[in-house]
């Protein structure tokens, strides 16, 4: 019998757990809806992914405040 797809993604996720915190962060973070929205229909437009949006304007800011990295 062949084991079922969500059994081997989880052994594959809980294997693989520790790697991934390691390498990526999550912003558990919220914003007011009508905002979301809004912004969320921006990107998909202009197809634009969420992390060039942080990226872009956290070297957006760096400049505007004069801080070299």
């Amino acid at each position: 019998m062949k084991t079922p797809k969500s059994i081997i993604d989880k052994r594959y996720e809980d294997k693989h757990k520790e790697e991934r915190k390691a390498a990526h962060a999550v912003w558990g973070t919220s914003m007011n809806r009508e905002d979301f929205e809004e912004l969320n229909k921006f990107l998909k437009d202009n197809h634009i992914p969420k992390v060039q949006l942080i990226y872009t304007g956290w070297e957006a800011l760096k400049e505007q405040l004069k801080i070299n990295s």
